[in-house]
């Protein structure tokens, strides 16, 4: 199994890197902060080329009806972990993934100032792969000796209104418990 040290630019060793061009440049603040999503596109539909599309601002709104709604937004995160355990990061740590939106974790609003996104190809309707937790378990390894990591939590955590991801499938069991709040 690949490790995904971080090296001083943000970036995992041994991750395919493909640049997205929704980020900007992080507020001077520390990286204390994981947050964990699932998404998939089309929706529950695994495999395709629709995240990436989707983060590189690709995705053809004619190949399904879902994409014609979403097409024209802006989004990122910092990491994709794919069903099989490959990892793909699109934006450096460094840098302010667009992942969170309205958040606010432990009375800190704007949660992309301050955190890492980490996107797992799955759904709120089916349990992830132990492939993906393998890495999964890897890159927060590596997250936590690189930046002072205070917790892991859900995108339904920081924005429990609008969000329900990672979802009742995913296997909070499998995460470092010290480490999420």
């Amino acid at each position: 199994m690949k490790s995904y040290a971080l090296n001083e630019a943000g970036m995992a060793t041994n991750a395919q890197y493909i640049a997205s061009p929704n980020f900007d440049i992080r507020p001077e603040t520390e990286i204390s902060l994981i947050v964990i999503h699932n998404i998939s596109l089309p929706p529950s539909q695994y495999g395709g080329n629709g995240i990436i599309e989707l983060f590189t601002n690709c995705l053809n709104p004619d190949e399904h009806p879902y994409y014609a709604e979403i097409y024209t937004r802006k989004v990122s995160s910092h990491f994709l972990i794919r069903r099989d355990g490959e990892l793909i990061q699109f934006v450096s740590c460094l840098d302010r993934a667009w992942h969170a939106g309205v958040s606010n974790w432990n009375g800190r609003e704007r949660c992309n100032d301050f955190s890492v996104g980490i996107e797992l190809e799955g759904s709120d309707f089916e349990a992830f792969e132990p492939a993906q937790y393998l890495t999964l378990k890897k890159l927060i390894a590596s997250l936590i000796s690189a930046y002072p990591i205070q917790a892991i939590v859900g995108h339904s955590d920081i924005a429990p209104i609008r969000k329900t991801d990672p979802g009742p499938y995913f296997d909070w069991s499998q995460v470092d418990r010290i480490h999420k709040n």
